[in-house]
């Protein structure tokens, strides 16, 4: 029961913590970041199996983490609410080519990563994009201007 309550716990407070971090996608993870997530990984693992290695508790932890995903994954679809406040909700930072500042520092984003996202939909200047979209999986979504 340890196991179960131990998985639980970790899941609850991973989730907690990656939405307090914000959305970003992994294309956009920096090499920092990357490190980081090994470091939690490992640091996990140790806190999901304790003192006990045994294959029968990796299961059940196992286990217990896919339960926990579902259940959330079910709780998503019948509740918007619950979804917004686990995935967050597509947010506008460029609108008729005026970056919004305020929502750009919300997301911890510079224009330069809009821009970067930009030019690869073949935009040049900022004066171009009619909306630059955060979207819930932190990928940059541009609509041109026509």
């Amino acid at each position: 029961m340890d196991a179960v309550l131990r998985a639980a716990a970790i899941y609850l407070a991973l989730v907690v913590l990656f939405k307090l971090a914000g959305r970003r996608s992994l294309a956009q993870l920096t090499t920092f970041d990357f490190v980081l997530l090994l470091i939690i990984g490992e640091a996990t693992q140790q806190a999901l199996l304790g003192e006990d290695f045994s294959l029968t508790n990796a299961l059940l932890v196992i286990i217990t983490l896919i339960v926990l995903d579902v259940g959330a994954s079910l709780l998503k679809r019948h509740s918007q609410r619950f979804a917004a406040l686990l995935d967050g909700t597509p947010t506008i930072v460029v609108e008729n080519g005026v970056p919004l500042e305020k929502r750009l520092e919300k997301s911890r984003l510079k224009l330069d990563d809009i821009m970067e996202a930009a030019r690869e939909s073949g935009i040049e200047r900022v004066e171009q994009i009619k909306f630059a979209i955060i979207e819930r999986n932190g990928k940059i979504s541009i609509i041109p201007k026509k």
